[in-house]
């Protein structure tokens, strides 16, 4: 993979950084930056010139976060953030979403998130999309993630659908060379999984068949982890390019 990548990041709650790949991106040297949008005054009016410029980003990283992409009332700067987002993609430039950042990159290209009939929380298996054609991200057959969501995007207008399973059809996808959006968290690690889980005003709002307990998280083991770390490495080389 190319060294010394200007990666920029968009974090949309405390504690939800950069997860696994921090030491993968510094290990070739990249230039790490971050939005915290978290910490922005919800009361002031932004504007793009708040961000940094497209051409400043070799690689931008969109983050997870507990809110809906719809909530723009309460969160004025998720409208900026779409219109940057816009911007940067228009530019054809390497981009990865995570989560609420897979929704973000599919909402402000025009495609809907809306509510999942089921909330997902926990290790899910994923599977391949059927006709994925060989120029694309090859996603592994099957493989073991950790899920956190109630909303799910519609997949963009022109990407192709590389993921899914039973509980959620639209899992990935891919805009044309170097834009991948998921809908679940290959960045995670143990410590941020900790951070997630003592968060009880979010746990609060989970429940149904498709939501681990508690207790259960707890006990996972650090290599459970390995696969999502390791695919999100693999999706990094190749929006960049290695």
């Amino acid at each position: 993979m190319k060294s010394h990548l200007r990666v920029h990041y968009f974090q949309h709650i405390a504690g939800e950084g950069f997860g696994s790949c921090y030491e993968f991106l510094k290990a070739h040297k990249a230039k790490i930056t971050a939005t915290e949008f978290f910490a922005l005054p919800v009361d002031l009016p932004l504007e793009l010139e708040a961000l940094p410029r497209v051409d400043e980003v070799d690689l931008l990283i969109i983050m997870g976060g507990t809110m809906s992409v719809n909530d723009e009332a309460n969160y004025p700067w998720l409208r900026l953030e779409k219109r940057w987002l816009r911007r940067y993609l228009a530019a054809g430039k390497p981009a990865i979403g995570l989560c609420l950042g897979g929704q973000l990159i599919a909402n402000a290209l025009g495609a809907a998130v809306s509510r999942n009939p089921h909330q997902e929380l926990g290790w899910m298996d994923v599977g391949r999309a059927s006709h994925i054609p060989e120029t694309c991200f090859q996603f592994p057959e099957r493989i073991n993630i950790l899920q956190w969501h109630s909303e799910t995007f519609e997949i963009p207008k022109g990407a192709v659908h590389l993921a899914e399973n039973k509980v959620c059809r639209n899992q990935m996808y891919q805009i044309g060379r170097n834009v991948l959006g998921f809908q679940f968290h290959p960045e995670m690690t143990p410590h941020a999984l900790e951070l997630l889980i003592e968060n009880e005003e979010e746990m609060a709002i989970f429940d149904g068949e498709y939501v681990q307990p508690i207790s259960e998280l707890k006990r996972t083991l650090k290599s459970r982890f390995e696969q999502g770390n390791q695919l999100l490495n693999r999706a990094i080389e190749y929006v960049v390019g290695v």
